[in-house]
Parts: structure tokens; sequence; C-alpha cells
């Protein structure tokens, strides 16, 4: 058994054997919960009956065998249509729905499985399959609080750092969605810094050794900006807009002359300039964010 075993194991369906619902199941056997799968293909479920777990022939087999049913498909949608193909199966379950989608998705779904006479939680899984199970993935939980609480145990087996975020599970679905809008803001902004200092015949891995103490301490501004815009008061003493112009006039005409893409560094220049000439020069970057907020 592994170091997530309950003391009180579960019978738990798992409907859904892509990359991630394998990994979900995987976890769940390891930590000494009866399983039972079921997959539209039904040959992903053969490393997982091999190792134990009881195949299903049909979505509403698998529920009725379950008091804890996790759902992860391909998109809001197919997690709607699987559960209400269970039916009356659902009645007295708790169902955590971990499949993507956007929060009035999961809020049709909690609907409908609380109309089947189910429970429902809706998870948003933040890190990769490989991870699932260690204590430091993190999962956000919307939906009825005692219901988390009740299963809070075996919702850790899948990643220990199982959060609930709040009654409403679209909230669990936004909070995702926020996280996964600041990586790729990230992650762009690096690759287009990697191809301006490649295209200069420089290494990346010793620029990203170097600029280490620099790049680590851009989240740790995070909960300033945030506050800052919970507040709406942006004005500030320091690294003011009108300071951020010059320096990205610099990266754009750089970017230019080497041939690198300059739609990305163009945007944040037009979104500053545009907020210069509204007369918040000496506000912070955070006063940006009614440029996003724009009905």
């Amino acid at each position: 058994m592994s170091e997530h075993e309950n003391a009180e194991a579960l019978s738990v369906a798992v409907l859904g054997l892509g990359e991630m619902g394998s990994a979900l199941a995987a976890a769940l056997m390891a930590a000494g919960h009866s399983v039972t799968v079921w997959n539209r293909s039904e040959s992903k479920a053969h490393p997982l009956v091999a190792k134990g777990a009881r195949w299903a022939a049909t979505p509403e087999v698998a529920v009725a065998a379950a008091e804890v049913v996790i759902v992860n498909v391909k998109g809001g949608a197919v997690a709607a249509e699987l559960l209400r193909a269970a039916g009356a199966a659902s009645v007295g379950r708790a169902v955590v729905d971990l499949t993507d989608g956007t929060s009035e998705e999961s809020r049709a779904t909690g609907q409908l499985v609380t109309e089947l006479g189910a429970d429902y939680l809706h998870g948003q899984i933040m890190t990769i399959a490989p991870a699932i199970g260690s204590p430091d993935a993190v999962v956000f939980y919307g939906g009825p609080r005692p219901v988390f609480d009740r299963y809070e145990a075996l919702l850790q087996v899948l990643g220990g750092r199982a959060t609930h975020v709040s009654a409403d599970p679209g909230v669990a679905v936004l909070y995702g969605m926020a996280v996964h809008d600041i990586m790729w803001g990230l992650l762009n902004g690096f690759l287009h810094a990697a191809a301006l200092l490649g295209n200069a015949g420089l290494r990346i891995g010793d620029f990203s050794q170097l600029a280490e103490p620099s790049l680590s301490a851009l989240p740790t501004l995070f909960p300033m900006l945030a506050n800052e815009i919970d507040r709406a008061e942006f004005a500030t003493p320091y690294g003011a807009l009108q300071h951020h112009l010059p320096s990205l006039e610099d990266l754009i005409a750089e970017s230019r002359t080497r041939g690198i893409d300059i739609d990305l560094p163009t945007y944040t220049r037009n979104l500053v300039v545009e907020a210069l000439e509204a007369g918040h020069g000496h506000d912070s970057y955070a006063r940006l964010v009614e440029r996003f907020s724009r009905r």
C-alpha cells in the first residue's frame, strides 16, 4: 500500500481512462480503494484490470458499483452526457467531476447531478498525470463543503493539496483557468526572450542560471498586484507605467532588427501607451487590469 492508504477503503468508479483518468484510477488502487473503471475503448482498461480494477461495460454499471464516481473525460458536455446516461444509478452517490470545461458547464453538470439525487464536486487538476498522487499536487474543488469534508481523505489520494475553494463549482474552474492564463503568459515571455538571446548566439541555460534571482522574484509581485486590484488603488511612487515604455520600445527595436517576432512586446507596449494616454502614467502596472476587464 502507498503512503496515502486510507483506514476506510471506498468503492470508487472512474469514468474515462485517458492519460489523466488512468493515473487517477492507479492512485486510488495504490491507496487500497476498490476501483471500477469504464472507458469508451475497453482496451485502455486492460492494464488497470490486470492490476485488480473491475471493468464495467457501461457508465451506469460503473456508477452503480461505487460510492464515489470520478469523471475525467474530454469536455464538460461529454461528462454531462455520461452522467445523464447513468441516470438513477447515481442516486446517493458522490460525483467528483475532474473534467475540463467552462464554469457554466460545471454548474450545469452540478445541477444535473443534484437533480439525479447525487452530491457533486467539481475539481480542477493543476498538475500533469505523472504527478497525480503526489503530496504537492494541487486540485481545486468547488461544491458543498460537507461533501468535500466527507471525502477529503480520498481526494488527497489524488493530490495532497486538495483544496476547497467555494460552494460554487464554477469557482474551481475559474481558479484553474487563472493559473493556466498566468502560466501561458510567463512561458510565452520566456520563449520570446529565448529566441532573442538565441539569435544573438547566447546560451539560454547560462541566462536562466544567472538571471534566476530576478526571474524567481517575479511571482512575489503577485500578492502586491492582487492587493492593488482588489482595492482599486494603483498610484505608486516607483515602477510606474511611464517607466515601462522606454524598455518596451528598446525590446521591440532589438527584436525587429534581429528578425524576432514583435507581436508580443508590441501588444504590451500598446497596453501601456493606452494607459499613459488616459492619464495613468504614475500608476502601477496593475492599472492595466482595466484594459482586460473592459466589456
